[in-house]
């Protein structure tokens, strides 16, 4: 990636602050208490015609055993060795910290342009007292700004795009697969055993990830973003303000994204939130793969995963157009062809059918099995079209669309599915006047 930024430092001087003023979007979770960002988390910004990438990370701290502190330490330096240009903040409210000066170390050791951000530098006095951040010793132009309101931040980007090439950085116009589900099934390990390394954070701690988290990706070929998300619990179950911003954007991971893989742990089965998680992509007309982790814990026989898919497929009722596979991603274990069928279905969530295909195969069926008279009106179906939309939608002229009910709605579904591959796709369906 050319033109990258990475903002750096201890926890709590508002790296997340910057972070969403740069991208131009609420996007890593802000809060005053220490260590809310974990992994690091990427967006986009312009400045001047420059176009960069942004790497929020979380607050490092040295000589600490805490395990998220340990693999905090460990993302700061993958975005630094990342980075075309660093932005090292320190904080004008609290001043010098002993943090401060351990980081100060770390820099001096990578070559690359430095440049000191004092941040809450909100008012006269403490604009004159970020001067004292100059003992630090490193060799950085200092910017006091106050990212919450945003001052100072131009003068801070003007120098910084000055050495930034004018090529523009690629666009996410590609498919963006987000992986969803309850806390602790496995999401984050999934990514990191696809990607190679520790993109994010992985613990026994449920709600470990925070952040929704993007990662380009390419295999057969094809180019996309995976996000790796927050668990999801049900509302009663969630206290703290984080994990309420945690589980938003998750939700908005499924709304942006057009394939949803939603894991599930083989042992616990297929929950009541699994199934509110699968209603909501659903909801959306996400493209769907249900994604059965941890199948090596389970005792097996050559029954056990047909027995295993017809109680998913009963669970999930009228959602049984979903495609199932059973992983085990600690064993690496059909994860690769877990993203093979999910871009099978991104491809069936794009299929297009003709109108004249549509009509004599799906016309034959409602020839054959015509919708019920309803008070005394016969329903004629004449015509079939499907609509330019991002997903399946097909338009059915008839001479009484009011009176056709869900079950035959249902009918033309299912006929639809027999003809034509909308494996792990919503179709919808809409009858108009002719």
């Amino acid at each position: 990636m050319a033109n990258v930024l990475a903002i750096v430092g201890r926890p709590n001087v508002g790296k997340s602050t910057l972070f969403n003023r740069l991208i131009e979007k609420k996007q890593a979770i802000m809060d005053n208490e220490s260590g809310v960002t974990r992994d690091r988390h990427y967006g986009y910004g312009e400045w001047n015609g420059k176009k960069f990438t942004v790497i929020d990370t979380g607050g490092y701290v040295e000589g600490s055993d805490d395990i998220f502190e340990g693999a905090i330490r460990t993302q700061v330096k993958e975005a630094l060795e990342e980075a075309t240009a660093i932005l090292f903040m320190v904080d004008c409210d609290t001043g010098m910290h002993g943090l401060d000066q351990d980081f100060a170390n770390v820099i001096r050791e990578i070559e690359k342009p430095t440049y000191l951000v004092a941040n809450k530098a909100d008012n006269q006095e403490k604009l004159m007292a970020s001067n004292e951040f100059y003992s630090l010793g490193l060799d950085a132009p200092l910017f006091a700004i106050a990212a919450a309101s945003g001052a100072g931040t131009g003068d801070l980007l003007d120098e910084v795009v000055k050495d930034f090439d004018e090529d523009e950085i690629e666009k996410d116009d590609v498919p963006r697969i987000s992986i969803v589900g309850r806390p602790n099934v496995g999401k984050s390990s999934f990514v990191n055993a696809l990607v190679g390394k520790e993109r994010s954070i992985v613990t026994d701690i449920a709600g470990t990830t925070r952040d929704a988290i993007n990662t380009r990706y390419n295999l057969f070929g094809k180019d996309f973003i995976l996000t790796d998300t927050a668990g999801i619990r049900k509302k009663s179950r969630v206290k703290e303000n984080i994990e309420f911003y945690s589980v938003l954007r998750a939700v908005q991971a499924i709304q942006d994204s057009d394939i949803c893989i939603v894991m599930i742990d083989a042992e616990t089965g297929l929950e009541s939130q699994d199934m509110n998680i699968i209603g909501l992509a659903h909801k959306y007309k996400k493209g769907i793969v249900l994604m059965v982790n941890k199948w090596d814990l389970q005792d097996k026989d050559s029954k056990t995963a047909d027995t295993y898919r017809k109680f998913l497929e009963e669970k999930l009722g009228p959602l049984n157009y979903i495609p199932v596979i059973f992983t085990s991603v600690l064993n690496k274990q059909r994860i690769m062809q877990t993203l093979e069928l999910a871009l099978q279905v991104y491809e069936n969530r794009a299929r297009r059918i003709s109108t004249s295909k549509l009509n004599e195969l799906m016309g034959k069926e409602i020839e054959n099995y015509p919708p019920p008279a309803v008070r005394g009106h016969y329903i004629k179906i004449k015509y079939i079209t499907q609509l330019p939309t991002q997903t399946p939608t097909f338009a059915y002229f008839c001479n009484f669309p009011q009176y056709i009910k869900e079950p035959y709605q249902r009918y033309l579904t299912n006929r639809m599915r027999e003809h034509f591959d909308f494996r792990g796709v919503p179709i919808k369906m809409v009858f108009r006047k002719k």
